[in-house]
């Protein structure tokens, strides 16, 4: 078994009367008196078997065994202090939970994830994501962003973007009709999004007859019940998409997708913040809203002339 270390006083009294080389110095850096210093570099030197320092005109120079030792303690010194440093100043992390449906997730939330990161690097957050009507808040939930009125059950909600939508495709698809917006509306597939029970948005038959009024009557709509799905088929030329304002913008804004004409329906519904009532809001609360408000100013998007459904 090996033999246990010196003190990590000893150490570092070492370590200062090295780098001094003068026991004064020492102590007046230590905070110590002359004869202190002395006498825990005397009980050092007797725990190691061997001198470490020798006395010379106006301070001390060590000893063979004393040079040998100080570069390894005054580095491990070091390595301790900063390992210290860094617990003190990490401040304990915080997790929270954050529920919303896939299409706000990976959309608009996860893009925007790395900026609040960059405020609040303590925190981690957790996306519990599912497209089902949420009525209650699950108690492992913290906060919540969701599609609908904002009427949650024992919640307390908060309007955060209002329901805008308008006719999108890929621009491939608006190409193949020789760019008549007006052409692709009245010809190319519908994508429809399922609504799960309790559940409601714009869909086609509501659109359809505001948007393409001499377009029969759609029979088989090619229906998805994920809208991340039914985007990667108008991104693929499969379609035309009812486009919900802020969560397709930034594929206009690169160019995968484009709207067809200055179409736009608007409701009263949009995504709610919401906060439950009964439960004490953390200091990861009230930081994530924050800063959800902050990002809203960034996505207003473009001016749209409404027509209001």
């Amino acid at each position: 078994m090996p033999k246990p270390l010196p003190s990590l006083d000893l150490l570092q009294v070492f370590e200062v009367c090295g780098r001094c080389q003068s026991f004064t110095a020492a102590a007046a850096e230590l905070g110590m008196s002359q004869p202190a210093v002395s006498q825990h570099v005397q009980r050092l030197e007797q725990a190691l078997g061997t001198p470490l320092f020798s006395r010379v005109h106006r301070g001390i120079a060590p000893t063979a065994a004393g040079a040998a030792l100080f570069g390894p303690v005054q580095e491990a010194l070091a390595q301790l202090h900063d390992a210290v440093a860094r617990t003190k100043a990490e401040p304990p992390r915080e997790l929270l939970a954050v529920a919303t449906d896939f299409a706000f997730a990976s959309l608009w939330l996860t893009p925007r994830l790395e900026r609040f990161y960059r405020l609040y690097p303590h925190i981690d957050v957790s996306l519990v994501t599912s497209n089902r009507a949420l009525v209650q808040l699950p108690a492992d939930v913290d906060l919540a962003i969701v599609f609908g009125d904002g009427r949650v059950r024992r919640a307390e909600s908060q309007l955060l973007l209002r329901e805008r939508v308008f006719p999108v495709c890929s621009p491939g698809l608006l190409q193949s009709h020789g760019g008549d917006a007006q052409s692709v509306l009245q010809v190319a597939p519908w994508l429809q999004l399922k609504a799960a029970l309790g559940q409601r948005w714009f869909d086609w038959r509501v659109a359809g007859p505001a948007w393409s009024r001499d377009r029969p009557a759609a029979s088989a709509l090619a229906a998805f019940d994920n809208y991340t799905l039914l985007l990667g088929a108008a991104l693929a030329g499969k379609g035309v998409a009812i486009g919900w304002h802020h969560l397709v913008d930034t594929l206009l804004a690169q160019g995968l997708l484009c709207r067809l004409g200055t179409h736009v329906l608007e409701s009263h519904l949009g995504y709610h913040r919401v906060l439950p009532q009964r439960k004490r809001q953390t200091g990861a609360s009230r930081d994530f809203v924050q800063w959800l408000h902050t990002e809203l100013p960034r996505d207003q998007g473009p001016t749209l002339d409404s027509v209001h459904g």
